[in-house]
């Protein structure tokens, strides 16, 4: 019988949702911060939905969202998935985890984009299990 870490389960409260970023991320980091402040989180990733890949999860029952994408500015010699955590009831923060990277000038060296992206992909999924039993 397999561990439960080794293919945990989504929640089943939880969507994903991967089209466009949801306004919900803009209204949550402007209640903690000023509208300036804002724009500039995360290289201006919640007022240009422009970067890509993204991976995201919304939970309508309790208005919570979960965001993996592009953290670092696209000029910056390394580049870093965040995964962004809106809980229930308001607030915004982002989740502190291992560093999702990969170095665009050398597009071939693993860990590459696709690499970094599906391993942030599989810790949001890591917290969505843990945080099932939260709420």
């Amino acid at each position: 019988m397999p561990h439960w870490q080794d293919h945990p389960p989504r929640p089943a409260t939880w969507q994903r949702y991967d089209t466009g970023i949801l306004p919900l991320w803009w209204d949550r980091l402007c209640s903690q911060t000023s509208q300036q402040s804002a724009a500039l989180f995360a290289a201006g990733l919640f007022t240009e939905d422009r970067r890509r890949p993204i991976a995201q999860w919304y939970n309508p029952a309790f208005d919570s969202a979960l965001l993996v994408a592009p953290e670092t500015s696209p000029e910056w010699p390394v580049q870093r998935f965040g995964i962004f955590y809106a809980p229930p009831g308001g607030g915004f923060t982002q989740v502190h985890s291992a560093p999702h990277e990969w170095h665009p000038r050398e597009p071939r060296k693993s860990p590459t984009e696709s690499e970094a992206f599906q391993a942030a992909v599989a810790e949001a999924e890591r917290f969505l299990q843990v945080e099932m039993y939260f709420v």
